[in-house]
């Protein structure tokens, strides 16, 4: 059996080290599903360092990340293979939490197979589906480099890379505070965890478009081949700030799609009960922390220029917490606020 303070300090100390930004939207979860979402997280981050650990080779990464992939295609755990993870990438990290992450893992598991039987299924799903993604970044962009970065296909095999990273996240939460919070008992599960899949994508695809200079330096371009080309555009072109003219209708078709998502997830998040106030705010964060980044992006002069950082301040963050959280996670407040972001990124 897990000690509590073993327990308090994965779910706590280590959580707070590991989850970024990501940890204010974990301690604002209700108590009954936070633990479990928690150590989901836990995981979720273990895969992205061993699948971003650049000091081992991609092939020797990816032999990593299938063999951790494999510890949730069971119910028992191959303690074995943790060790071997452990003893191979730990001395790799740079950054404290991620090291003791992986130092820590067998505690991790030991704590999963405290779950419920039913909360691990969907640990393991989440953790089977994620691990795709992470691998289709290893094999996909194998031989992508700085210099000649290699391109996603079709628009369809985007949507399945962010499905793979963040939508199947959305029905996992779904299924997760469905189980344990008698106030969604109304819900329909199924529709709601289709409105939650496409609310992680349009999470995801944030992410792509804020980073695009960034990934396309290390030889990854997410951007599709087939929206590229009409533009009279390629991977490696992009490479150049003069491409930014045009790049910017692709851009904007992105900007559209993500906030078409995320307008999905502010519907999903409006569902949610007034009095589930700890579960509202969890949701309409990450919505407006996107939105306001979605609007930074189409302001941006130049995305393609990798001295122009998009992210949103501090202060900003905190004035959306602030507002929801002392307006009662009000839809009233929330939606206007949610509807001027839409403008500014129209």
């Amino acid at each position: 059996m897990t000690s509590s303070a073993t327990r308090s300090y994965l779910l706590r100390q280590l959580l707070s080290q590991v989850s970024r930004s990501f940890y204010l939207t974990l301690v604002v979860l209700p108590v009954a599903v936070r633990d479990q979402i928690g150590l989901a997280y836990l995981f979720a981050r273990a895969a992205d360092t061993i699948a971003d650990t650049s000091l081992i080779s991609q092939s020797h990464r990816l032999i990593h990340l299938r063999a951790f992939q494999g510890l949730f295609m069971q119910d028992t755990v191959d303690w074995q293979v943790i060790e071997s993870i452990r003893l191979v990438l730990v001395s790799h990290q740079a950054l404290p939490g991620e090291r003791i992450l992986l130092e820590r893992l067998e505690d991790c598991f030991r704590l999963y197979l405290e779950c419920e039987a039913a909360d691990r299924a969907l640990i393991r799903r989440l953790m089977v589906t994620l691990t795709k993604g992470m691998e289709m970044d290893l094999t996909r962009f194998a031989a992508g480099t700085p210099e000649h970065p290699q391109s996603l296909a079709t628009i369809e095999e985007l949507d399945l890379y962010t499905y793979y990273v963040a939508g199947w996240v959305g029905e996992f939460w779904t299924a997760i505070t469905c189980a344990y919070l008698p106030s969604l008992a109304h819900w329909q599960v199924g529709q709601m965890s289709e409105a939650g899949m496409r609310y992680g994508k349009g999470l995801q695809l944030t992410n792509i478009v804020k980073d695009v200079a960034k990934d396309l330096r290390l030889g990854r371009c997410y951007i599709p081949e087939v929206l590229l080309a009409p533009a009279g555009l390629t991977p490696e072109s992009l490479l150049k700030p003069e491409a930014w003219p045009a790049f910017q209708p692709v851009l904007e078709r992105l900007v559209r799609q993500a906030m078409d998502y995320l307008d999905q997830g502010w519907n999903y998040t409006m569902a949610i009960p007034l009095s589930e106030v700890r579960l509202r705010l969890a949701c309409m964060w990450p919505i407006l922390f996107g939105g306001e980044t979605l609007a930074l992006v189409q302001c941006s002069p130049n995305i393609l220029d990798p001295g122009n950082t998009v992210r949103i301040t501090r202060g900003c963050v905190y004035r959306i917490m602030a507002l929801t959280a002392l307006t009662g996670a009000s839809g009233y407040v929330g939606t206007a606020y949610w509807r001027s972001l839409q403008r500014q990124a129209a």
